[in-house]
């Protein structure tokens, strides 16, 4: 008796050379639609809520891992899953209380590269 055989669906495989863009623009686009005009706001958005949170988690505030988890959620929503894995790695350094001086260095250099990635992305979106 001959084992049955079991057709899988095609799935799509991932790339062979990884992009590593600092911001997935295709994600980006896909979360808003394609819309030119929304990817400029979302970035713009996000580059000022970003200066905003380091300001505030410099100073180690008491909610320092809500506000690094905040920050990891809307990092990812737009793409910009350096800084996303950055922040998830202070939000852990803050609650285990370990390595928080690295982390948080990790993040400020996710964060540079974010917004310099931005800056050259919103020269290249036309209002």
């Amino acid at each position: 008796m001959q084992p049955l055989l079991e057709q899988v669906p095609w799935m799509c495989s991932p790339p062979l050379v990884p992009d590593h863009s600092v911001i997935d623009l295709e994600h980006l686009r896909r979360m808003t639609l394609g819309e030119p005009d929304l990817e400029r706001q979302v970035l713009e958005m996000f580059r000022a809520q970003t200066g905003e949170l380091l300001i505030r988690l410099k100073t180690m505030p008491a909610d320092a891992a809500a506000l690094a988890h905040t920050l990891k959620g809307s990092s990812r929503a737009i793409g910009a899953f350096e800084v996303g894995n950055a922040a998830q790695g202070l939000e852990t350094a803050l609650r285990t209380k370990s390595d928080i001086a690295e982390a948080m260095q990790a993040l400020l250099s996710a964060v540079g590269d974010a917004h310099a990635a931005i800056a050259a992305i919103l020269g290249d979106i036309k209002p």
